[in-house]
C-alpha cells in the first residue's frame, strides 16, 4: 500500500503488520519496523516499508478518579480523552497544537505544548508504560524500572519497541473554557519582553509574522492564558470543515503569504486585548480544518521546527528570521514559545530558550534555504525537532542532541537497532 505521513511527503510503498496475538512472532520474523499511530507527524520518522498500525490498541482501562491516573492502550487518540474527561473536570497535563494524535505518538515524540515552561514534555505526566522489544518480550517502563528504556522510548520516535499500555495523569479544570490575553508586539525585542511579562501566565504561545522586515522583524500576536473558573465543562467538539481538494501550485505564494500576514497581524487592534475562549479554539484551532494540508498542493509541505538556548534566542531568532525574509518564503503558520529546562531523556527536542516552528510548502530552493538554516541553528546551539523534519543532515542533527550517543548504545544493547528503523532513522543513523 502507499503511505505518507501529514505533510504529504514523502509517499512510500509500504506492508502492514496487524497488532494481533501473533505480533510478537511477526516482530521477530521481520527485517525491520516502526509502529504507526494517526499519521500526523510531518515528516519520515513513522514510515518504513514494514508498520505496525496501533490505532486499533484503544481500550481505556482505569481511571483513578482521586488522583487522575489515566490508564490506556498506546493508540487512544487524545481527542477521545478530551471529549471524555473534561465534562468530569479533567484535561490532559501537556498537549500539543493537534489532539489527533496517539497516547503512544505523544510519548514516541515527547510532545510539548503552550505550557512547557511549567509543566515540561508529556513523559513529565507519564507513570509507567509497558513496551514490546525486538525479541516479542513485554516489559514494563518507569523512571524506576528499566529506566533507560522509560528514558530511550520517551522521544525515541518509535525506535525502542512497540508502547503497549500507558499510565499518566490528568489535571483538574473547572472550565472548558480559556480566559485569554492577547498582546500585540512591534519586534522581536518587545516580544522577547512581553514573554518575559507574561511568563507566569501557565500557557503561552506567539504567531510571528516572518517576512516583517528591518524593524518590524519578530513582531507578532503573543497569546497567554489560563483555564477559567466559571464551573461551565459541557465539552462537545465542534464540527470540522474540510479542505475539499489540493490547492494549485501557484495559490501559496510570497504575496499570498505576505497579504495574510498583513491582515492576521492587523487584525488586532489595541496593545492588549482580552478574551474568552473554549479548549479547541484555544490549544487545537488547525484541527477545526480536516485534511488543511491540501492547501499546500500536491508537492506537500513540511514543518521545520527549531530551538535555541534561551541566552542565545534573541540573536539567533533575528538572524533566521532575516534570512527567511530575504528570500521570500514565508509561513503564515510561524509559531514562537517559550520552553523550561530540558528533561533527562535521550534525544527529546525541548531546551530551557525559545522555539519557532514555520510551515513551508515544498519548492525548488526550499531545502536549501532550510539547510542554511540549519547552520544557524547549529552555530548558536539548537536543535532540529524529529517529529516535524523530513530532511535535516546526519552531522546537523548530531550536533543538537549530547544524549544521542547513549541512546544509540541502549537501541544496540537491546538489539533494537536491528528491528526497528524509520526512514528518518536510517537518514540520521540513529
Amino acid at each position: 500500500m502507499k503511505l505518507t505521513a501529514w505533510g504529504q511527503y514523502p509517499v512510500i510503498d509500504t506492508k502492514v503488520i496487524l497488532p494481533n496475538a501473533v505480533l510478537a512472532q511477526k516482530l521477530v520474523l521481520e527485517s525491520s519496523v516502526i509502529p504507526f499511530g494517526n499519521g500526523r507527524s510531518y515528516g519520515d520518522s513513522a514510515l518504513a516499508p514494514n508498520i505496525v498500525p496501533m490505532l486499533s490498541n484503544d481500550r481505556f482501562l482505569n481511571f483513578a478518579e482521586e488522583s487522575g491516573l489515566l490508564t490506556c492502550e498506546s493508540g487512544v487518540l487524545l481527542a477521545d480523552i478530551i471529549e471524555i474527561f473534561v465534562p468530569r473536570g479533567w484535561f490532559l497535563k501537556v498537549t500539543p497544537g493537534t489532539k489527533l494524535i496517539t497516547v503512544g505518538g505523544a510519548i514516541a515524540s515527547d510532545v510539548h505544548g503552550k505550557n512547557h515552561h511549567v509543566e515540561g514534555c508529556f513523559s513529565a505526566c507519564v507513570q509507567e508504560f509497558t513496551l514490546m522489544l525486538a525479541d516479542g518480550a513485554i516489559v514494563r517502563c518507569s523512571r524506576e524500572e528499566n529506566q533507560e528504556l522509560f528514558h530511550a522510548t520517551c522521544g525515541g520516535m518509535g525506535l525502542t519497541g512497540i508502547i503497549l499500555e500507558v499510565s499518566f495523569s490528568l489535571k483538574r479544570i473547572k472550565s472548558k473554557h480559556i480566559d485569554q490575553t492577547t498582546i500585540k508586539t512591534g519586534n522581536l525585542e518587545e516580544t522577547f519582553a512581553a514573554f518575559e511579562a507574561y511568563k507566569n501566565f501557565p500557557y503561552s504561545v506567539a504567531w510571528i509574522d516572518c517576512l516583517a522586515k528591518k524593524a518590524d522583524i519578530g513582531r507578532c500576536l503573543l497569546m497567554v492564558g489560563d483555564f477559567a473558573n466559571d464551573g461551565n465543562l459541557n465539552y462537545k467538539a465542534k464540527k470540522n470543515v474540510s479542505i475539499p481538494f489540493e490547492f494549485p501550485g501557484f495559490a501559496l505564494n510570497n504575496l499570498s503569504v505576505r497579504a495574510f500576514n498583513w491582515l492576521y497581524y492587523g487584525k488586532v487592534r489595541k496593545r492588549v486585548t482580552q478574551s474568552q475562549v473554549d479548549i479547541d479554539s484555544f490549544f487545537y484551532p488547525l484541527d477545526a480544518l480536516d485534511h488543511w494540508y491540501r492547501i499546500y498542493g500536491k508537492g506537500g509541505f513540511t514543518q521545520y521546527q527549531f530551538i535555541l538556548p534561551k541566552e542565545k534566542s534573541l540573536i539567533g531568532l533575528k538572524e533566521i528570521l532575516e534570512q527567511i525574509s530575504s528570500s521570500g518564503k514565508g509561513s503564515f503558520l510561524a509559531v514562537l514559545k517559550l520552553y523550561g529546562p530540558a528533561n533527562e531523556n535521550y534525544i527529546s527536542f525541548p531546551m530551557e530558550g525559545y522555539s519557532l516552528a514555520l510551515d513551508f510548502k515544498i519548492d525548488p530552493g526550499l531545502f536549501a534555504l532550510l539547510d542554511k538554516l540549519d547552520e544557524i541553528v547549529a552555530y548558536y546551539g539548537g536543535r532540529i525537532y524529529l517529529t516535524k523534519d523530513v530532511r535535516v543532515s546526519k552531522t546537523i542533527f548530531e550536533q543538537g542532541y549530547p544524549l544521542l550517543d547513549k541512546f544509540r548504545e541502549v537501541r544496540s544493547r537491546y538489539g533494537l537497532n536491528k528491528r526497528f528503523h524509520s526512514l528518518q532513522s536510517q537518514r540520521l543513523g540513529i
